[in-house]
């Protein structure tokens, strides 16, 4: 029977996510994580992290850092890997060299792979030649007829070598969970470069030494990875190891259709949460993305996920990233929240982004413009723009001037409509007798707006027109066309610092 084309068993199942920290993070790799942990999940499986950081000259700890944390926050743990050793690690390549040295010389030992001596300059030329003959470039075979004491005088003098793959012509097919029947004709490959060196191993080889030995069952990847695919199966057999079942996950694509990149938005998971997106929002969102439910469902928990997610209902077109869709789901969760909910989860935002300090227990002050607040300061934020926000700093957009000590406008944007300039500067003048003669303790919007409805009520010009009133005080609190009702900036600012602010108008008018 070919390789991968055996019959699908889910049972014991144990799946990977092989990370390389060289990056932040990323939407892409999120999601085949995702992909593999519900499968996991799903068929009462294992799911291994592991940490692909061979590449020394690209990996960070700070990127490996970055992949941990994030994973965490959003709620995907695995069960073995970093922090959670099992009976098959160590969980990073870096702490493995010592394995891939044995495989590789069994290798050598065994002449399926050999020392290749080409420069750089010698390549670009045979691949040229062939090029030249209508070929398909591929390394010539150049290295692989030296004798074992050639090669160690070579080594002896610190000759420049790699280790290359004897690469077998055959046929290789498979049986992809997703993609279905494929077929491979590796005399296309050449001899692939599998090590720099005994100490140096490379993707194709590391990753069929590591699947094996921690006895991953399937392979849940990009459908970058198809190229590579029949090279690590003939490597495996040529250690006579039986291959893991394969599944390519689809592409995903930007909005106008091309490969998901920086230009299209922040990818970095990172990014998304200091832009304010919950966690449960992106997993919902992500796992839509190449994956269809059996219903017209749409939100789903992670319980929920686990639960219906099955490869059969993997898709093999490209998902597009669409950012209106992960707004969607963000304000869906933002508004299940409870005021007491939300209130934490913006006092954490906001501690995070520096826009407010913790000065003991219950007690922040906004450091710009100084206002002390409380905890009950959040809640009564969260029941006023919750509903209209997408993510958390749409509360830095649309409700800067919370957290500002000056606000600028345009004269102009104090009037209501066709009123006068000096009407305008006469209703702040009333705005200011009173915001004046309101007392702290009762500083709240539903006693404000008794307070303003019964001056308006004593006024006609008012009581006919109400806008020409509360327009400018609104403007005049937040310097803005559009935001919250002017009772409850009052309360929210504050009675020194919205007097402040209408005597500034004052001037403004003036």
């Amino acid at each position: 029977m070919e390789a991968g084309l055996q019959k699908n068993n889910f049972e014991n199942t144990r799946v990977r996510m092989a990370p390389s920290p060289t990056g932040f993070l990323h939407i892409g790799s999120v999601r085949t994580t995702l992909f593999n942990y519900l499968f996991a999940k799903h068929y009462k499986g294992t799911f291994v992290l592991r940490i692909e950081d061979t590449d020394v000259e690209r990996s960070t700890l700070e990127f490996e850092k970055d992949i941990i944390e994030n994973l965490k926050w959003l709620g995907i743990d695995w069960d073995e890997g970093p922090e959670k050793e099992g009976q098959y690690g160590p969980y990073k390549q870096s702490q493995r060299l010592d394995i891939y040295k044995q495989y590789l010389q069994k290798l050598l030992d065994e002449d399926k792979a050999y020392y290749c001596f080409c420069t750089e300059e010698e390549l670009e030329a045979q691949y040229q030649d062939m090029a030249s003959r209508g070929l398909i470039p591929k390394y010539s075979g150049h290295c692989d007829h030296f004798d074992i004491e050639e090669i160690k005088q070579k080594l002896l003098e610190n000759k420049s070598a790699v280790i290359r793959f004897r690469m077998p012509n055959k046929i290789i097919e498979i049986n992809d969970l997703v993609r279905g029947h494929l077929k491979f004709d590796t005399s296309l490959f050449g001899d692939i470069i599998i090590a720099k060196n005994l100490n140096e191993p490379l993707y194709n080889f590391a990753v069929v030494i590591d699947d094996y030995l921690m006895k991953i069952t399937h392979v849940i990847r990009g459908d970058d990875h198809i190229s590579n695919t029949p090279k690590q199966i003939v490597i495996a057999e040529a250690l006579d190891i039986t291959p893991a079942t394969y599944a390519h996950i689809s592409t995903i694509l930007g909005p106008d259709k091309t490969r998901l990149s920086k230009r299209h938005g922040s990818t970095s998971i990172a990014s998304y949460k200091q832009a304010g997106y919950l966690p449960e929002a992106l997993i919902n969102f992500i796992a839509l993305m190449g994956w269809h439910p059996s219903g017209d469902q749409e939100i789903f928990s992670l319980e929920q996920l686990i639960d219906q997610f099955t490869v059969e209902r993997l898709l093999k077109s490209p998902a597009i990233f669409n950012i209106q869709k992960l707004d969607f789901f963000n304000n869906h969760y933002l508004q299940k929240k409870s005021p007491e909910e939300m209130s934490k989860i913006i006092i954490d935002f906001l501690l995070e982004n520096k826009v407010i300090i913790k000065q003991g227990t219950d007690q922040y002050l906004i450091k710009d413009n100084n206002l002390k607040i409380n905890e009950s300061w959040f809640t009564r934020l969260s029941q006023i723009e919750t509903k209209k926000i997408k993510k958390l700093s749409d509360f830095l957009e649309y409700d800067d001037y919370l957290f500002q000590e000056k606000i600028s406008y345009e004269p102009n944007l104090l009037n209501w409509k066709d009123a006068l300039l000096n009407d305008t500067a006469l209703a702040i003048d009333k705005c200011i007798d009173i915001v004046s003669e309101i007392e702290e303790g009762n500083f709240k919007s539903e006693f404000i707006q008794i307070i303003f409805d019964r001056c308006i009520s004593e006024n006609q010009i008012y009581q006919k027109n109400r806008g020409l009133i509360l327009w400018p005080l609104r403007v005049a609190l937040s310097g803005k066309k559009d935001s919250a009702g002017p009772y409850e900036i009052l309360e929210l600012i504050g009675k020194e610092l919205s007097l402040k602010r209408l005597q500034e108008a004052k001037k403004i008018l003036r």
